[in-house]
């Protein structure tokens, strides 16, 4: 080892006040390794150091003087070359220590890196931002640290403050690179599990502490750090990957149970739920279940719809690979999980997304396109390359990192269009004059078309209440893109005609049957959701007239009418067994009513209906193909009766699988009910939701002949009786029952 004489050697003054004040953006400028006519300069900051001393990977070893304000410097006039180094900083304690600097490594982010960024074209953006445990080789040996990379280009200057500094707000900032708007540092040292933030100085000079938009684990809500986090989970669905990229979720079973993590059963972790959820969604035999938001959001007991960490599975429940445990352990026995996502507005704390670097950044600067009036929140500035890239690659994120099968897309409405819920002078048309928001057209056309290309087999699934056109189109056809579009319009028809008394249903026969005359404009999904029953809405249960026995037999018959009607079909956690009261997001479901044998009824037919959902492959296959349905009589409003026929493909009148439906919403058996059939022989009920009254008996079972008669435009008929609210299957006897159906 060789000990040279150092000389200080410090070159603008202004560059170390502006480092002591705080204000510096490019520290690497001041602080790190530089060889010049004198020889090697080493400077670094150490505030609290008694001596510093820098060694070089030769062995040579010189005095770094103090300058001011805890800023040590020296220069090695014998060296020619820059070579690795470590500083030897002794403290109060009177013991050497060493120590890396963060200020001697290249940027970790490459030039192809920051283009693809400021482009809006990185679509693996959480690779390259956010925090990334990284071990670097060099002659002194391997370096662990944290790189830290952060989007905020009008900031003045940026610090990474945390676990690994004290959140002290000098000591490490961070270095802006280019024109890019991208500030960086590597940090060694810093671990994984270590929290953070960003001291961002905005434009108005003032310092306020951000949480990273890349975070992709955080503290738990009310607490807002990130959380520097690798995986090291082990995925062991590979089988169900392999079997979703050969398959087509368009064509294929979707029956899907959506669920509130936080209520469901209230205090469950995700490893928890990794058991008790799973079990239950099997059980009941669904073939998705749709979590809504997941995403890190501020306000403990709410839906999770205004995020504030897009990256950042809710810590609420557990950490990151722990939520890849539920995914993995629904994947392992047949379950898809479908994320609820919110690129159409975020939260406003101000530790978050908003103003991030001063000023407006990812929300539009005029409150016209980036003020949500009817959500109080933000919306995404759409037209900056790098807040689309933010969406874009979020939505990957979720289906590569997590494994995730789809995204269901909220508020794609208030996307869509620029006056949405303003009023006259609220809104700015768009260059051609109109409402429709074009930015937003194009995001949402490049979330589907990457998410498409990217991950087979997955699904993109848009809540969007309005006629626009082409919502599940393909993009090269005009379209959005999406796979899917949830169907509000049968919903609310539906709803409205439930809400009348049997008596006066007759009078509101088309709010059922006109859902069949767009029903194949688009992939549609019948979505009875969380949204259906809050806020004074009630629940399904009660949402029709009568006694509770009414009640009851109106449920079981709308969810066999909904489990038939093409689209695929989705239920808020609840409806299943009846739920009583409307959805509570701050506590558990009333579990307790399954003890009651009528709604264990409503439970033991959705498990039913699921197994003969499955296993039917005419009540799924053509369900975005009008060649998957016919009336048999949609007028008979006077019974409030509705009979249709669902086919798979083949030849309707030999060998397409079908089945016959009739559902009677009136308070009325009708007795006898004929219905035509498309076929001769025996007919087999493999479904009947009435059978608790002694004069209306479940008919389940039953098989019958239909004779040659024609009959509602088929060449056969059969009479049946249908009980007072309630729906029945037929199928021709070779298409046997499942087994295990209980109906």
């Amino acid at each position: 080892m060789t000990t040279v004489p150092a000389t200080p050697q410090i070159g603008d003054e202004s560059a170390v006040q502006a480092f002591l004040e705080g204000r510096h953006s490019q520290p690497h400028d001041l602080l790190g390794h530089h060889l010049g006519p004198g020889g090697l300069t080493v400077t670094a900051y150490r505030p609290l150091a008694q001596s510093v001393r820098a060694r070089l990977a030769d062995g040579t070893t010189f005095e770094l003087d103090h300058i001011r304000g805890g800023i040590w410097s020296g220069t090695a006039g014998r060296v020619t070359g820059t070579q690795d180094y470590r500083l030897l900083v002794t403290y109060d304690d009177g013991t050497e220590h060493e120590q890396d600097d963060p200020y001697r490594f290249a940027p970790t982010l490459g030039e192809i890196d920051r283009h693809l960024i400021n482009e809006g074209r990185h679509e693996q953006l959480w690779t390259v931002l956010g925090s990334h445990v990284r071990t670097y080789g060099g002659p002194m040996g391997d370096v662990h640290g944290v790189s830290f990379a952060v989007w905020a280009p009008r900031a003045k200057s940026v610090h990474v403050i945390g676990d690994f500094n004290a959140w002290d707000t000098v000591s490490h900032p961070m270095r802006l690179l280019g024109t890019t708007g991208i500030w960086e540092l590597y940090v060694p040292d810093a671990t994984e599990g270590m929290n953070y933030q960003y001291a961002i100085r905005g434009a108005d000079d003032a310092v306020r502490p951000h949480t990273d938009p890349m975070a992709r684990r955080t503290e738990v809500a009310p607490k807002t750090a990130a959380i520097v986090t690798e995986s090291h989970y082990t995925w062991q669905d590979q089988e169900w990957v392999e079997r979703r990229a050969k398959e087509n979720p368009h064509t294929g079973p979707m029956s899907t149970y959506e669920v509130h993590l936080g209520s469901w059963r209230q205090g469950l972790s995700y490893v928890e739920l990794a058991e008790h959820l799973v079990n239950y969604v099997v059980d009941l035999g669904f073939t998705h279940v749709e979590l809504l938001p997941v995403m890190e959001h501020p306000y403990v007991p709410s839906w999770g719809y205004h995020v504030t960490g897009y990256y950042a599975p809710t810590s609420r429940f557990g950490s990151p690979d722990e939520f890849r445990l539920l995914v993995d352990a629904l994947h392992q026995k047949g379950i898809g999980v479908i994320l609820d996502w919110v690129p159409g507005h975020f939260a406003t704390d101000a530790w978050a997304l908003a103003k991030y670097d001063g000023q407006p950044l990812y929300e539009h600067p005029d409150p016209r396109k980036g003020w949500h009036p009817e959500w109080g929140s933000n919306i995404f500035d759409l037209e900056r390359n790098e807040v689309r890239n933010f969406l874009v690659a979020n939505a990957i994120y979720w289906l590569e990192e997590f494994h995730i099968d789809g995204l269901r897309v909220d508020g794609v409405a208030s996307m869509l269009y620029l006056d949405y819920a303003r009023q006259p002078g609220e809104w700015i048309p768009n260059s051609y004059g109109g409402r429709e928001n074009l930015d937003a057209v194009r995001v949402l056309k490049e979330v589907n078309g990457t998410a498409y290309k990217r991950v087979p087999g997955i699904v993109t699934i848009a809540e969007e209440s309005t006629s626009w056109e082409g919502v599940t189109a393909s993009t090269a056809d005009g379209g959005l893109g999406f796979g899917f579009k949830w169907n509000m319009g049968w919903m609310n028809d539906t709803m409205r005609y439930l809400g009348q008394d049997p008596v006066f249903r007759k009078y509101h026969h088309n709010n059922i049957t006109f859902s069949l005359m767009y029903a194949f404009s688009e992939n549609f999904i019948l979505p009875i959701s969380h949204d259906e029953v809050v806020h004074g809405k009630g629940s399904l249960l009660r949402k029709s007239h009568g006694s509770r026995d009414e009640q009851l037999a109106t449920l079981r018959a709308f969810l066999a009418y909904l489990w038939s009607h093409p689209g695929k079909q989705l239920i808020f956690m609840g409806c299943e067994f009846a739920q009583e009261a409307e959805w509570a997001d701050g506590r558990s479901l009333d579990w307790w009513l399954l003890d009651q044998p009528a709604h264990h009824r409503v439970h033991a037919q959705v498990k039913d209906m699921n197994a003969i959902y499955r296993s039917h492959r005419q009540m799924w296959e053509y369900d975005t193909d009008p060649a998957g349905f016919s009336w048999l009589n949609a007028d008979d409003a006077g019974h409030n009766t509705f009979s249709y026929l669902r086919f798979g493909s083949g030849n309707r009148a030999t060998d397409a699988p079908v089945m016959a439906v009739v559902v009677n919403f009136s308070g009325q058996t009708h007795e006898p009910y004929r219905i035509g059939l498309p076929r001769r022989g025996r007919w087999s009920v493999i479904l009947d939701t009435a059978g608790y009254r002694p004069e209306a008996p479940s008919s389940a079972g039953l098989v019958l002949t239909a004779d040659e008669t024609p009959w509602d435009n088929q060449p056969y008929a059969v009479d049946l009786i249908v009980p007072a609210l309630s729906t029945i299957w037929l199928v021709p006897v070779d298409e046997s029952t499942p087994k295990g159906v209980t109906s």
